[in-house]
């Protein structure tokens, strides 16, 4: 059973950085694109950023390009969003989300939330 983590939300002010981690267990994660997606209250889920574990290949939503950064830690199944530079409209709820490119089975986390304060 694949199990996927979340840790590192919290509340910040806008300017300031934050990184979200994502621990991944039951799986070959280099089988998975994996990514972050976030939901603010009362809206869809939206996507962030994903990463090709094989590859290293990334993907970014316009709305964070040049300020979020996808990566991973292969050793240790781990995938890290650094965030950078904040604002109030990345308020949110982030998911961890991780894909097999084979099968296309899809798993999610719990989940963290993520305040900005203006």
């Amino acid at each position: 059973q694949v199990q996927l983590v979340e840790s590192g939300g919290g509340l910040v002010q806008t300017g300031e950085s934050l990184r979200l981690s994502c621990v991944g267990s039951g799986a070959t994660f280099s089988n998975y694109v994996t990514g972050w997606f976030s939901q603010a209250p009362g809206k869809e889920r939206e996507f962030v950023a994903r990463i090709n574990w094989s590859s290293g290949g990334t993907k970014y939503a316009d709305s964070v390009k040049g300020r979020f950064t996808i990566s991973t830690d292969n050793a240790k199944s781990t995938m890290a969003l650094q965030m950078d530079s904040l604002k109030p409209e990345d308020t949110a709820t982030y998911y961890c989300n991780a894909e097999n490119k084979y099968t296309g089975a899809n798993y999610w986390g719990q989940g963290t939330q993520v305040t900005v304060s203006s």
